[in-house]
């Protein structure tokens, strides 16, 4: 059924949007739309669909769950879903990580975590990182620092919450060692000047930058955040929203530096589009969790928690952290060739398949107007990415981790035409 165009004017504006597709449906790396037309999407539903739109085992657990049992509050009963869920998740964490709790959406989790982190701890503030983005509730956006449109107009907004730089090395102009040790001195100097250890509950850190502009943290940069915690007796928590399930070609994309946190926060990719998010601590830190302070009436819902354990499953089966390591040194490879072409390419950085395109002006300012036109000569093209970064400046590459060489060379000769048709 074909719903009426017309009928897009009841959406709410405050919904951000590039195009007008109405998709008819998803299979894999391609949305169709209502004439049939089909878009390679290297969007995933904004790191979402890691196993593809509709991948078909996720697909028919999904089918047999809702035979079954759409909702079962989790305060009131268990259901199975729930339990087969958090065993497949141990199956790809520290063994320490064992007590989960499970919520609707990534600003959700991340409430939830430094919920936990204040209650385990006692102390109340936080620190986050420039670049930040970890939601748009009340409390989550005031941890995020990305841009300042998800915050202005808003405030005041949660009080506790201090600010330290990321190591983004490009931006500064810095080599990566220098950079790494300058954001670690600064951290330091915040809990000298600004928040002491005694009051600092948490800190909360993305280990690449996703919304800030996909920018991957020297090798030491993470490293020294955990020593900085340790040495100050403040919990680590790592929003794993947008980099994990193999998006970076590991589990998660901590697991790419010498880091061990102490409360992970999970959403996005877990389960191949329908709504589910996650904390996950270890016994000793969740027990200090007082009972019925905090919860949610659809947080492990039977369909999602399915679709959760289908996706885990797929990416293991399937070798999808592999295909998304291969896939992403030839995605890398390709636009390295063309950064040598293309001047306004400044950067190219990223991990598997989380990487990012960043332009600039010859002069070396940011070049949102120039990125907006690359957007729509790629939609011309049949072909959705997205952009990220403060400026909006630097396209991301989210292809599903199932995305074949053929579909990333057809996705980079796209790219290139769409360069070479603006000039």
């Amino acid at each position: 059924m074909q719903i009426q165009n017309s009928n897009l004017d009841f959406l709410s504006p405050v919904w951000s949007r590039y195009n007008s597709i109405i998709a008819q449906r998803g299979e894999g790396a391609y949305i169709y739309d209502q004439n049939g037309d089909r878009y390679l999407d290297f969007t995933s539903g904004i790191g979402v669909t890691n196993t593809g739109h509709c991948h078909p085992r996720v697909v028919e657990a999904v089918k047999r769950q809702s035979e079954s049992l759409l909702h079962g509050q989790i305060n009131i009963i268990l259901h199975e879903p729930i339990l087969a869920l958090m065993g497949e998740l141990r199956t790809i964490l520290d063994p320490k990580f064992d007590r989960f709790f499970f919520s609707n959406s990534g600003a959700e989790a991340v409430e939830g975590a430094f919920k936990l982190a204040r209650h385990a701890t006692g102390k109340t503030n936080i620190i986050v990182f420039q670049g930040s983005f970890h939601g748009r509730t009340v409390g989550t956006m005031s941890l995020t620092t990305s841009k300042t449109i998800y915050r202005a107009g808003y405030q005041p907004l949660m009080p506790g919450v201090f600010v330290a730089p990321y190591p983004y090395a490009f931006r500064y102009g810095w080599g990566d060692e220098y950079t790494a040790d300058w954001c670690l001195n600064e951290l330091d100097y915040l809990l000298k000047t600004q928040t002491s250890p005694e009051e600092t509950a948490a800190i909360i850190v993305e280990p690449v930058l996703g919304e800030g502009g996909y920018v991957v943290p020297p090798e030491k940069f993470l490293a020294g955040v955990r020593e900085i915690c340790d040495r100050n007796q403040i919990l680590l928590i790592l929003d794993e929203i947008q980099s994990g399930f193999g998006r970076t070609g590991r589990w998660f994309a901590y697991r790419h530096f010498t880091v061990d946190p102490d409360i992970i926060v999970i959403a996005k990719g877990l389960a191949s589009g329908l709504p589910i998010s996650g904390v996950i601590s270890t016994k000793e830190i969740m027990e200090r969790w007082i009972i019925g302070s905090h919860g949610g009436t659809y947080g492990g819902n039977a369909i999602a928690a399915t679709a959760a354990v289908a996706t885990i499953q797929t990416i293991r089966d399937e070798g999808l952290l592999e295909n998304s390591i291969e896939r992403g040194k030839q995605l890398m490879s390709g636009l390295m060739e063309l950064k040598e072409d293309i001047k306004n390419i400044a950067d190219i950085r990223g991990l598997g398949l989380m990487v990012g395109c960043e332009f600039r002006d010859l002069d070396g300012t940011p070049d949102k107007a120039y990125v907006k036109r690359v957007l729509m000569e790629c939609l011309d093209r049949r072909m959705l990415v997205l952009t990220c970064g403060p400026w909006d400046n630097t396209i991301r590459f989210i292809p599903p981790l199932i995305v074949t060489e053929q579909q990333i060379a057809d996705s980079l000769q796209i790219f290139k035409d769409s360069l070479l048709a603006i000039g």
